[in-house]
């Protein structure tokens, strides 16, 4: 199962008040008082912040299955230095499994403002990231994976009914010539976070830290900075600025191709589909740079 697949188990809806009463029982049963949760993001995982212990919940379905995953790597690279959020110091760092749900706690930071972080804070912090990376041995997946499980859901109608035949053709065709040509400009690569944009990278007062690494994945740096803002690239040494706009065209119709899933819980999924597939013919064209992070 590809780190993209993992991705796709999703706590549903329906099971957002089962999945917040695992996490408050979790954390009550570990000594942690919690009268209150609080929803703080709902994509791929449900995160929580529980009170008055505060401690931040990540919550997942058991078949999730990346979050021991998460906390060995977040662990190895707070040890290296690199700028990550920690795990809860009051209870063991480990996966807690309850009413089918796999439960991982983590340290609560309360936001400093303001929250939007300066360009050059953001590309100093995955630089450091990305060089505390580099000593990791363990075993991830390629980013063309990504793109192949992108591939298939364009590919399968049953799962993009309202894609249209123009659109489909356009992400399928963007999609293999995008990857193709990454992988013929041969460029070093090296473990690297996955989907490093604004809303995985914290405000903090020990300074911008990262969180959600069940993305991580190897391959060239430019792919992880086609997830940052534009102005963050600026910042970063030693770019290859034509990589970086094909990273942008090819993150951004992986990303489209997610909005199009007739499952994706994403909120206003198809209008923002609709506004990447503007750009990605704009960035064909020569005309742009793909989705902004």
């Amino acid at each position: 199962m590809t780190t993209a697949e993992k991705g796709r188990a999703t706590v549903q809806v329906s099971e957002v008040p089962r999945a917040m009463a695992a996490a408050r029982s979790t954390a009550s049963s570990l000594g942690l008082k919690t009268d209150d949760a609080v929803v703080l993001h709902d994509s791929n995982k449900l995160t929580l912040r529980l009170m008055p212990c505060d401690v931040l919940a990540r919550v997942a379905p058991a078949a999730h299955q990346v979050a021991q995953f998460e906390i060995d790597l977040a662990q190895r690279l707070a040890a290296s230095g690199c700028p990550v959020a920690a795990l809860d110091p009051r209870v063991e760092p480990r996966v807690y499994e309850r009413d089918g749900f796999d439960i991982t706690l983590w340290t609560y930071y309360e936001p400093v403002a303001p929250q939007d972080i300066p360009p050059a804070d953001f590309a100093d912090a995955l630089k450091r990231l990305h060089v505390g990376m580099r000593g990791l041995d363990a075993p991830l997946p390629h980013f063309t994976e990504r793109v192949d499980q992108a591939l298939r859901v364009v590919a399968d109608r049953e799962a993009t009914p309202a894609l249209a035949d123009a659109d489909r053709e356009l992400l399928d065709e963007t999609l293999r010539n995008m990857r193709r040509a990454i992988g013929e400009r041969g460029a070093d690569e090296q473990p690297l976070h996955g989907e490093p944009h604004p809303g995985n990278l914290l405000a903090t007062k020990d300074g911008p830290l990262f969180i959600d690494f069940e993305t991580c994945c190897r391959g060239p740096i430019e792919f992880d900075l086609a997830h940052a803002p534009e102005e963050v690239s600026a910042h970063y040494p030693d770019v290859d600025v034509d990589l970086l706009r094909e990273c942008r065209i090819l993150m951004t119709a992986i990303i489209t191709t997610w909005r199009w899933d007739r499952d994706d819980l994403y909120p206003d999924g198809h209008r923002m589909g609709t506004e990447w597939l503007v750009r990605i013919r704009a960035a064909l064209n020569g005309d742009g740079q793909g989705a902004r992070g």
